[in-house]
């Protein structure tokens, strides 16, 4: 697909984590990392599932401590950039209650090269996992809720620390 040069607006890119109450959207995320030296973009939309360890949910309510979460995810983009040879890089984590289906995270980076955007991409979700104050609360179909601790998370995010 191409997109015309008519759909990019020539604003000077920051790299940026947000948190936001509204939901996201990530075309007009996507279109704010155009750089015309990218030639590379990579994203990752995490969405709100029916199911999580044989439960039935029904939606999901995310609390942020924001200061917090913002100079740590600030933290985890320089980091990505330093490692990576990435242009632009954000990120976009919701908070209050979500709906099934509804985006709750999203990272974009756009790079010279697409290996750069991939590993860059992966290693900002994984570091946000784990490193950002943000906690989830299931709400369940039998009318129970529960707040949830990630740990596939952790793994991912410290591989040597996973026990083979």
């Amino acid at each position: 697909m191409v997109i015309p040069s008519c759909c990019f607006h020539p604003l000077p890119v920051a790299d940026v984590i947000r948190i936001i109450d509204k939901p996201i959207d990530p075309n007009v995320l996507r279109r704010e990392l155009f750089d015309p030296a990218a030639g590379a973009y990579a994203g990752f939309e995490g969405w709100i599932r029916n199911e999580n360890e044989g439960h039935s949910v029904e939606r999901l309510e995310y609390e942020v401590y924001a200061p917090l979460a913002v100079s740590e995810g600030e933290k985890v983009i320089a980091e990505a950039k330093a490692q990576f040879a990435i242009l632009h890089a954000h990120c976009v984590h919701r908070t209050g209650m979500l709906e099934i289906g509804e985006c709750a995270v999203w990272v974009g980076v756009s790079s010279a090269h697409r290996d750069e955007a991939f590993n860059a991409c992966r290693y900002i979700i994984d570091q946000v996992k784990v490193r950002l104050p943000i906690w989830k609360k299931e709400h369940y179909a039998d009318g129970n809720s529960g707040w949830v601790n990630c740990e596939r998370c952790a793994e991912h995010a410290h591989p040597s620390a996973v026990s083979l």
